[in-house]
């Protein structure tokens, strides 16, 4: 197999302003400098004429690049902001329903050096680096298998359902139809050669060069997020109700069968109102300044975290974020629980409605004016036991915790784990296999 191209999404809007460093090509004439493409009765208006779909490619990928104008970073997360940023490979401009797209199109580990630089630090430790490597390569390569087998066998992919009382719905490949991946936190953050790249990252992807994880013969849908809050989450809690055994609940740690069943209302209490020793409990400062890039670094407490709302407040903040008046909150039950302790299905009881949310990513985004940093979770009420004057949400973890927790993770590489451990820890069972030279 031959190094394959990626097709990422980059940003949309009405119209989108780039530039080229170095000479691009299109229909084999040379444009360089400033551009704005303006999306007009359906079509790509740009340079005085109209076009149903427009790619520039670089004359020399080595040694150009072209910059998109304000692209937004961390969508809908609490530190959302726009930024020009700057990519190699080609730029392909598309139509998607009422809004222009920028797709960035470029070799895979080309966008791995930017992907590993855009999650976290480019200064972490060599090995947490290479572990990186190898999941966002196998994770990448997975869901373009995954979008090539439902489109070869025409198979429906329905990320929601709603009955009676209930609401499921989960967020995972289901925008992306003309594209591989976004560029946010969607996917993987990619972020070009804005955040690419230290000496340590190429070293990462030349020591894993085609690297991949592999369990049964098939690639691995390797997940990570910031920090599993002490316990990793299974696969079919957060996503489709699919297990995958190398996914398994474990205690990030030394110990890795040493913790309670937290699918329990009482020990997910326990759990998460403490702070049990785990590789991701940790305020060094230096490893964290390892993981996380700037905007980051401005989340201080995430292993445990605490937000509070009033009755007006969280009233409001319910009805916007989930488009239904469910009245004045009465109460936020756990119906269930997964293996780390956070919450897949939530009863909201409000004074006019009534109804079950999940999974975690849809209670996070009902819960919270971005996203509560997850879906672990206790709830005290404070006041008038009919209708609550207060709400008091206490946490623990930050992200799904399925796979990689890449705080522990950079906890392990400091302990001189190396990438194999690494990932044998987080992804049981699974096998480093070598895909393309």
């Amino acid at each position: 197999m031959q190094q394959p191209n990626v097709k990422v999404g980059i940003m949309s809007g009405t119209s989108i302003s780039f530039s080229f460093a170095k000479d691009y090509t299109i229909d084999g004439k040379t444009v360089g400098g400033s551009h704005t493409a303006t999306l007009v009765d359906g079509e790509i208006e740009w340079n005085g004429n109209r076009y149903p779909s427009l790619e520039f490619t670089p004359v020399n990928i080595a040694d150009s690049h072209f910059t998109l104008i304000d692209v937004t970073i961390g969508v809908n997360f609490h530190w959302e902001r726009k930024e020009n940023q700057s990519f190699r490979g080609s730029l392909r401009l598309i139509v998607e329903g009422d809004k222009l797209t920028a797709v960035n199109i470029l070799p895979i580990e080309e966008y791995l050096l930017s992907v590993i630089s855009s999650e976290m630090s480019a200064t972490a430790s060599l090995e947490l680096l290479k572990a990186h490597a190898v999941i966002s390569r196998s994770w990448l390569l997975a869901q373009i298998d995954k979008n090539k087998q439902l489109t070869e066998t025409a198979t429906a992919y329905c990320p929601c359902t709603r009955t009676d009382g209930e609401l499921v719905r989960w967020f995972d490949r289901e925008d992306h139809v003309n594209f591989d991946v976004c560029a946010d936190d969607h996917c993987q953050r990619y972020q070009g050669i804005t955040r690419e790249s230290t000496e340590a990252v190429r070293r990462a992807i030349e020591a894993t060069w085609g690297e991949v994880l592999m369990d049964g013969g098939k690639l691995c849908d390797a997940r990570f997020s910031k920090s599993c809050g002490g316990v990793f989450e299974e696969f079919e809690n957060c996503w489709e109700p699919v297990h995958h055994n190398y996914l398994q609940a474990r205690r990030d740690s030394a110990n890795p069968t040493d913790f309670p069943d937290l699918t329990v209302e009482e020990n997910a209490r326990e759990w998460i109102l403490n702070a049990p020793d785990a590789f991701c409990n940790t305020h060094d400062a230096r490893i964290l300044s390892q993981v996380l890039n700037s905007y980051d670094q401005e989340t201080t407490d995430f292993y445990r975290w605490k937000v509070e709302y009033d009755q007006e407040e969280i009233t409001k903040l319910v009805r916007e974020r989930s488009g239904e008046d469910y009245g004045n909150i009465i109460d936020l039950i756990p119906v269930a629980r997964g293996t780390s302790g956070r919450i897949y299905r939530l009863k909201i009881v409000g004074t006019r409605k009534t109804q079950i949310i999940g999974k975690e990513l849809e209670i996070r985004r009902t819960l919270s004016p971005s996203h509560l940093y997850s879906s672990a979770f206790v709830v005290e009420k404070q006041g008038n036991d009919e209708i609550p004057d207060r709400f008091i949400i206490r946490g623990a973890g930050w992200g799904h915790g399925v796979g990689l927790c890449q705080i522990g993770a950079a906890v392990m590489g400091e302990k001189g784990y190396n990438y194999n451990q690494i990932l044998q820890h987080y992804f049981v069972g699974a096998n480093v296999t070598k895909l393309y030279q």
